[in-house]
C-alpha cells in the first residue's frame, strides 16, 4: 500500500516585545497529521512547564495510534464523534490531570495552567480540541472563519450582548480566560469535527497573535502566502510585534494537500474534476 502524503506546515513561536521568556509550546507532525499549540500561564517558568506538559502528553498520546494504521475515523455510535476525536478528548483530559497534579506537588508551580488548541487530521476529517482562548481558523477557497469559540470573560460579554465585537478590541479583559488546563482537577474540553477539503489551510495561534492582529489581516496574510507557509508565519509574527507584541506569539499553519486525503475521499475527487475543467 502506498504511503500517504504528509501535511504541509510551518510554525513559529516568539516571546514578543515585552515578555522576557516564552511560555508557549508548539508541536507539529506532518506525517501523523497532528498540530498542538499551548499558551502557558502562571508566572516565570510555571507557564512554560504547564504548556510543555500539555503538548507532550497530547502529542505522545496521539502519535502511536495515528501511526499504527488503526481505523480511527469510524464514528462512535454513543457520542457521534470519531474514535480519533474521542482519543483526543482523553489525551487532553490526561494533560489536565498531569498539570494539576504537578501544580499540587510543586509549590513553585502552584496555580499554573495553559490553554490548548489541537488539530488532528484523520481520513477526510479534522478533529479540533480546545480549551481557553487559543484559536483555530480555516481558510477554504476565499472564506476565512474561526472554528473555535474562546473560553474567556471577553467572549462571554460578547455572547451576552454586554459589548460588541468592535468594543471588545479595546477591552482591558482580553487575557482573562474562563477555562484552562490544570486549574481544576477536571475541565470540560470542546471537541468539534469538520470534513476536510483539499487545499484547506488551518491556522492555530495563541492570543498573542489575535490580540495584536485583526482577523482581516490574518486572512490577507495567509491567503497571500498560500504557497509559502513559512513566510506567512514569519509575517504574522512580525505584524504582531510591530503592533506592540505584548505577549508571547505562537503560530502554526497547516495546509492539506489532495494527496493526504483518502483515495476515495470526495474532496480529492472534487479537486481532480476542477483541474480537468481548468485544462
Amino acid at each position: 500500500m502506498p504511503q500517504r502524503a504528509e501535511l504541509e506546515s510551518a510554525s513559529l513561536s516568539h516571546p514578543g516585545m515585552v515578555r522576557s521568556h516564552n511560555e508557549d509550546s508548539i508541536y507539529v507532525d506532518n506525517a501523523a497529521g497532528i498540530a498542538v499549540l499551548a499558551d502557558g500561564m502562571g508566572g516565570y517558568s510555571a507557564g512554560e512547564v504547564a504548556s510543555g506538559i500539555a503538548v507532550t502528553v497530547v502529542s505522545n498520546g496521539m502519535l502511536e495510534p495515528l501511526r499504527s494504521g488503526r481505523e480511527l475515523s469510524k464514528i462512535d455510535a454513543n457520542s457521534g464523534l470519531t474514535h480519533v476525536a474521542l482519543l483526543l478528548q482523553e489525551q487532553i483530559a490526561a494533560a489536565n490531570k498531569g498539570i494539576y497534579e504537578a501544580a499540587q506537588a510543586r509549590p513553585e508551580c502552584a496555580g499554573m495552567g495553559t490553554t490548548i488548541v489541537t488539530a488532528v487530521f484523520c481520513g477526510n476529517r479534522v478533529s479540533i480540541g480546545h480549551i481557553g482562548d487559543s484559536r483555530c481558523y480555516r481558510l477554504r477557497a476565499d472564506k476565512f472563519e474561526q472554528l473555535t469559540h474562546d473560553h474567556s470573560l471577553l467572549q462571554e460579554q460578547i455572547d451576552s450582548g454586554q459589548i460588541t465585537v468592535d468594543q471588545a478590541r479595546y477591552s482591558m479583559n482580553k487575557n482573562l480566560v474562563t477555562r484552562a488546563l490544570g486549574i481544576e482537577a477536571i475541565v470540560p474540553v470542546d471537541i468539534s469535527e469538520y470534513r476536510v477539503e483539499a487545499d484547506d489551510i488551518y491556522l492555530l495561534c495563541s492570543d498573542g497573535l489575535t490580540d495584536m492582529v485583526d482577523t482581516d489581516v490574518l486572512h490577507r496574510v495567509v491567503d497571500l502566502h498560500r504557497q509559502d507557509l513559512p513566510q506567512a508565519t514569519a509575517e504574522l509574527v512580525d505584524i504582531a510585534n510591530r503592533n506592540g507584541g505584548r505577549d508571547n506569539i505562537s503560530v502554526i499553519i497547516v495546509q492539506v494537500p489532495a494527496e493526504f486525503l483518502p483515495d476515495d475521499g470526495w474532496a480529492k475527487r472534487f479537486l481532480a474534476k476542477k483541474k480537468e475543467k481548468a485544462r
